[in-house]
């Protein structure tokens, strides 16, 4: 059944790929756009422009009291990194509220993008896992269970509302997060360095797996559900050094932990992370099916690495795949 669909982020890293899913299934999309040159590129894409940001709460009710369903991908990444993380997940729940709010008994679909990162590191997390955790004890990107919560609190008030878990590193052609940021350091510091001893893992997928996820959350997803949008369970991150290594043809080695922030910069907190996580409960709920290449197998197809940055020692941002 064709949706008329509100989409935050639209322009972004998966939005842009979400709204040609969005449009190929029959679906009409308006877009939030917070400048000209957001409006331009939904234009261009064919979506309907809604003019304002994550702090215009009015714009964010009034765009989703007019649509058949959200889904809500925008996160402040530049706030986040100017070191108000806590600002940015404030903002973040402010703005999944006004959505519910607007929602509130229409039974209509609220999917909002949160991260695999609220799972307790060290061990392989599923579905069921964390949404119980104590805001209280939610510290760093930990933190986005807040406004993960407050979008599942909405499934009790008549809203189909779920939460698309994200993992670490959301990549693909054309892509400037997490990757490409891990690259400028190894190519400005002239060697890829990894933290350790590489054991940690980070979940993976590629943006047009993401992408196919949200829009079957959107139609399918029922009210109360906690999914994963994951491909790779979980990469070494030795392993990513070493194909960066490779086709830089610079050495790979272990960054000392006292020396990590000099290193890499605000990359650093991400690289330690080890975050393995499940998507077996998301596949079997939606149908869900990954089909373009693993992390490994996307890095060594080499298009990463066809238009290096000019050398920076450190990282301008993360995989902004809710941003």
């Amino acid at each position: 059944m064709s949706m008329r669909v509100f989409v935050t982020g639209a322009s972004g890293w998966i939005g842009s790929a979400l709204i040609p899913e969005l449009i190929s299934a029959g679906h009409e999309v308006t877009g939030l756009a917070r400048s000209d040159a957001s409006a331009a590129a939904l234009t261009e894409a064919g979506a309907r422009v809604h003019r304002g940001d994550l702090d215009d709460l009015d714009a964010l009710r009034s765009a989703a009291q007019a649509s058949d369903g959200v889904i809500h991908l925008a996160f402040n990444v530049g706030l986040a990194l100017s070191g108000n993380f806590q600002g940015a997940v404030d903002a973040d729940r402010r703005a999944v509220q006004a959505l519910g709010e607007a929602l509130t008994g229409s039974d209509r679909p609220l999917v909002m993008a949160s991260v695999t990162l609220v799972l307790e590191p060290g061990r392989v997390g599923t579905e069921t896992d964390a949404p119980g955790l104590d805001p209280a004890d939610a510290v760093g990107p930990r933190a986005r269970i807040v406004p993960e919560q407050a979008a599942l609190s909405f499934a009790s008030r008549g809203v189909r509302a779920s939460a698309v878990r994200l993992p670490p590193t959301v990549y693909g052609d054309g892509d400037r997060g997490f990757l490409a940021s891990q690259i400028a350091i190894a190519q400005a510091r002239g060697v890829s360095g990894f933290l350790g001893d590489g054991s940690n893992r980070w979940s993976a997928v590629h943006r047009l797996d993401a992408a196919h996820a949200f829009r079957l959350a959107l139609e399918k997803a029922p009210a109360g559900s906690l999914l994963h949008a994951v491909a790779d369970e979980g990469v070494p991150t030795r392993a990513i050094a070493e194909v960066i290594g490779r086709h830089l043809e610079l050495p790979v080695r272990s960054v000392p932990a006292g020396d990590a922030n000099e290193h890499f910069g605000p990359l650093a907190p991400f690289l330690a992370f080890d975050n393995p996580a499940s998507s077996v409960l998301t596949r079997k709920l939606l149908g869900w099916q990954p089909t373009r290449p693993g992390l490994i197998e996307d890095l060594d197809e080499g298009h990463y690495f066809r238009s290096l940055p000019t050398p920076a020692a450190e990282p301008k941002g993360h995989h902004g795949g809710t941003s």
